[in-house]
């Protein structure tokens, strides 16, 4: 492993092979030459977001491009169990602070939640500038952690349209557990993951696009409402203390996510 890295198209390391050319162009290939000043003989990493990483020699640099050739292939397997942090928006950017650190720690998907607290609001004008925001950061996230795979940013929902997808995906044919963090609890987060791992066991390879998933759900600095509570736990999703303290929200999703992946196995 190198100590810089690069994003190449979603694919383009499908057909890579020891020894054959690859070219870095666009913002990448800019970033690359412009800002991090990467020159002819050093070594990078290239990913795609696939699993697949190519450690990869610099040949040649242009104004805003670059030419290298492969020297080792690494393919990482997709993690049987995905974990999805639901992050409700934030003041102070400290959702996408959340997102990053939860990138970073291994998270399969991210969703902003418009939760009835939150003070930062998206309308219709702003939510898709917004959502380009936490892709750039998941983005930034995977290069700075040198991740294989890229994380999901998924649509955001407001509380009725999240209640409807957890009791859609509840009720679905693949297992999935929705956590809801929340004061209100009487279990632990780690009594609720450990008991639904016992009675779902996590398969030993992945199968794309059928794992099992468990939800993490983090609500605002204004903290999540009874009424929300009702609506989430209605559609079939369960509460959970994730400690005796009282987490930012910055903070909650990323430890939650720690300690559901060791409880999985996957640290």
């Amino acid at each position: 492993m190198s100590n810089q890295c690069f994003f190449l198209a979603p694919g383009e390391l499908k057909d890579a092979r020891v020894g054959a050319g690859l070219r870095l162009e666009g913002p990448e290939g800019h970033h690359a030459v412009t800002v991090k000043r990467v020159r002819v003989g050093e070594s990078i990493d290239l990913v795609d977001g696939t699993g697949v990483r190519a450690v990869a020699e610099v040949t040649a640099t242009q104004k805003a491009a670059l030419d290298a050739v492969v020297r080792e292939l690494e393919s990482e397997a997709l993690p049987p169990l995905a974990i999805t942090l639901v992050q409700a928006l934030a003041k102070g950017d400290r959702d996408l602070q959340a997102v990053e650190s939860a990138v970073e720690l291994g998270i399969d998907a991210v969703r902003p939640w418009q939760s009835d607290r939150a003070i930062v609001r998206w309308n219709d004008a702003k939510a898709a500038k917004a959502l380009t925001k936490w892709e750039g950061t998941v983005l930034a996230a995977l290069k700075q952690s040198r991740r294989t795979f890229l994380p999901e940013v998924r649509p955001m929902l407001n509380s009725a349209d999240l209640a409807r997808e957890i009791a859609g995906r509840v009720s679905g044919p693949d297992p999935v557990l929705v956590i809801v963090l929340h004061e209100a609890g009487t279990e632990s987060l780690s009594a609720v993951v450990a008991r639904w791992l016992d009675e779902n066991p996590v398969p030993a390879s992945a199968v794309p696009g059928k794992r099992p998933e468990i939800q993490l759900v983090v609500g605002p600095e204004g903290g999540i409402s009874d009424a929300e509570i009702q609506k989430f736990t209605a559609a079939g999703a369960q509460v959970a203390l994730l400690g005796r303290h009282v987490l930012r929200a910055s903070t909650a999703g990323p430890a939650a996510l720690v300690l559901t992946r060791h409880l999985a196995g996957q640290l």
